[in-house]
């Protein structure tokens, strides 16, 4: 979690960012103000940052761009080592006024239920707007599907989902003698001879369900979300307010808490991170309690958070 305030920065918040470290690469969802310095200061490398999704345009959450994109260029990206930015419409142009038109630097505006213009697979939420490479054995990639929230106009959510994989049988394998470069071999053909007898996929692995994350950007409670959010992992949900400010969280569409709380369990969410947090709650205590009363197993996101999946 490199920034976890609403609207503004304080001096224990940074502006909406959240890293995710995967197969060796970095992806940011939401980028703003400070978020080079924060990944610095949280040892999350800025030169391996593949892809950035923005949620909305409002500057609390793409003003980043502007400063990493700056020392990118400084420390000599290449233009083969693209930077996808990702978002709804008019990203393209906020992008180009920030000065960040390098070539290295391409740039997608998309919308709910993806653009079609990934070239990836087809889902419950449509073309994905992103594809990336697989982690480990048994792993093919991820994808990256973009949903609508209610906060504005084009407001999105994101859901990272991994490939259905495979967990090996380590025990099967070594027996037969699987090992090194014949799983790739069993991977690609689905079936592989072992002295003079043919071992299929199956024989020696079971089905692995991929890891989830969702994350909402800033919005209001909403079905959307529920449906994005089925059986994730992780939810990473805007509780910007506690219940007590129910009237300017309605007005200014964002959530309670206790909103994000409500949504992590009608979706059967394992785990509820509330985030985008307002400078009105220098300590967060009654907002952990109003959620948990809801939905247990949250925590409230504080800038420099981690979480191992």
């Amino acid at each position: 979690m490199l920034g976890t305030s609403a609207s503004v920065p304080s001096v224990a918040r940074n502006l909406c960012s959240v890293g995710l470290r995967y197969a060796g690469e970095v992806y940011l969802f939401d980028c703003g103000e400070g978020t080079q310095r924060q990944m610095m200061k949280y040892g999350l490398s800025y030169a391996r940052v593949r892809a950035i999704f923005i949620s909305h345009l409002h500057a609390d959450h793409y003003l980043g761009i502007a400063g990493l994109c700056h020392t990118l260029k400084m420390i000599g990206r290449k233009s083969d080592e693209e930077l996808l930015i990702v978002g709804p419409r008019g990203i393209a142009r906020v992008v180009d006024g920030l000065g960040c038109s390098y070539e290295f630097v391409k740039v997608k505006e998309v919308e709910a239920g993806g653009s079609g213009r990934a070239g990836a697979g087809e889902g419950e939420f449509g073309a994905a707007v992103y594809r990336g490479k697989g982690e480990s054995r048994g792993s093919e990639g991820f994808s990256v599907h973009a949903f609508a929230v209610e906060h504005g106009r084009n407001a999105l959510g994101y859901v990272f989902e991994e490939d259905a994989g495979k967990n090996y049988d380590k025990a099967k394998c070594d027996a037969l003698g699987i090992k090194g470069v014949m799983f790739r071999e069993l991977e690609k053909k689905g079936e592989l001879s072992v002295g003079g007898k043919k071992v299929k996929v199956a024989d020696v692995s079971t089905p692995k369900k991929g890891k989830k994350i969702v994350y909402t950007g800033d919005t209001h409670m909403c079905e959307a979300v529920v449906k994005a959010a089925h059986e994730a992992d992780v939810l990473i949900h805007d509780g910007t307010f506690g219940e007590e400010r129910r009237a300017e969280a309605d007005e200014r569409e964002h959530a309670t808490a206790g909103d994000a709380a409500k949504v992590a369990k009608k979706a059967k969410a394992k785990l509820l991170i509330v985030t985008h947090i307002s400078n009105r709650y220098e300590k967060t205590d009654a907002l952990l309690k109003e959620a948990r009363q809801v939905f247990a197993n949250t925590k409230i996101a504080q800038d420099g958070m981690e979480l191992d999946l």
